[in-house]
């Protein structure tokens, strides 16, 4: 039936008929932006399971992100418990903040930078918590 297209193009518009999709090339399909809050939540989420358990009374890890150009830079504020490895905690929460940005976002990034808020001391090994009499 070789004129049936035509004819029904002719019936009922241009729209009646299905064409094949023309291959359009991946760099001209349109683009993801992916929001810098949303990359946030996720370096904040990296950062928390870095510094797992969190210390009785201690904040959850925050995030602030600026990306351009597919690039990340990320900053993170935090509460560690002390006494503890201070640097290596931080690096700790730097290689996870970094791995899984670049691998949920596809971003690189540059730069990570921790920022400890506050030191909460850590209940000796044994010690109640609360009040005791």
């Amino acid at each position: 039936m070789p004129g049936q297209a035509g004819e029904l193009e002719q019936r009922y518009g241009p729209q009646a008929v299905r064409r094949p999709p023309t291959a359009v090339a991946p760099a001209e399909r349109g683009a993801t932006r992916i929001a810098d809050r949303v990359v946030a939540k996720i370096a904040a989420q990296a950062a928390r399971e870095a510094v797992l358990p969190l210390t009785r009374g201690a904040e959850s890890p925050h995030a602030t992100v600026v990306v351009h150009h597919g690039t990340a830079r990320v900053r993170i504020s935090l509460e560690l418990d002390y006494p503890s490895d201070i640097g290596g905690r931080c690096r700790a929460v730097r290689r996870q903040v970094a791995e899984r940005v670049g691998a949920l976002t596809g971003m690189e990034v540059h730069e990570v930078a921790v920022q400890v808020e506050r030191l909460h001391r850590a209940p000796a090994p044994g010690a109640a918590h609360g009040r005791t009499q």
